[in-house]
C-alpha cells in the first residue's frame, strides 16, 4: 500500500468502517495505478474534499472514495461532467450508480480493474 502523504488523509480512512475502509483502500490503489499508466503518467494529488478522501489532478476532476447510504463504499466523481454517462454507455447495466455521480460497491470483488480504470482515467484526464 502506498504511504500517506497527508495524515488528515490517513485519519478519514482509520474513521472508515472495516468494509468501507477495505474497498476504499482497494479504489485508492487503483487510482494510484492508472494515474502510472496514462501516457504521459498524471500526478495525483491525495487530499481530504468534503470529509471524504479525493484524488486530483491538474488536468482532471476530483474523484472521492468513501461510504454511501446506499451501498459498502463508492467512487464518487463530479455530478456536473459527463463522465458517468459515459460510463454506463461504454459498460451498460454493469454496476449499480447514484445518479450521475457514484458507481456503488458492496464488496472488493465488484471492482473491476479494466472497467473503474477506465473511468478514473477520464476522471483524471478530463480537462486534458
Amino acid at each position: 500500500m502506498r504511504p500517506f502523504d497527508d495524515p488528515n488523509v490517513a485519519s478519514a480512512y482509520e474513521a472508515f468502517a472495516a468494509d468501507t475502509k477495505s474497498g476504499a483502500l482497494a479504489l485508492r490503489d487503483l487510482v494510484f495505478a492508472t494515474a502510472q499508466e496514462l501516457q504521459p503518467a498524471v500526478l495525483v494529488t491525495e487530499a481530504l474534499r468534503w470529509g471524504q478522501p479525493a484524488y486530483l489532478s491538474p488536468k482532471g476532476t476530483t474523484i472521492r472514495l468513501g461510504g454511501h447510504a446506499s451501498a459498502r463504499f463508492a467512487l464518487f466523481v463530479h455530478c456536473q461532467t459527463r463522465l458517468i454517462g459515459e460510463f454506463t454507455s461504454a459498460f451498460p447495466d454493469a454496476d449499480r450508480i447514484d445518479g450521475n455521480r457514484a458507481i456503488l460497491f458492496d464488496g472488493i470483488e465488484q471492482i473491476d480493474p479494466v472497467r473503474h480504470g477506465w473511468l478514473i482515467a477520464r476522471a483524471l484526464t478530463y480537462h486534458r
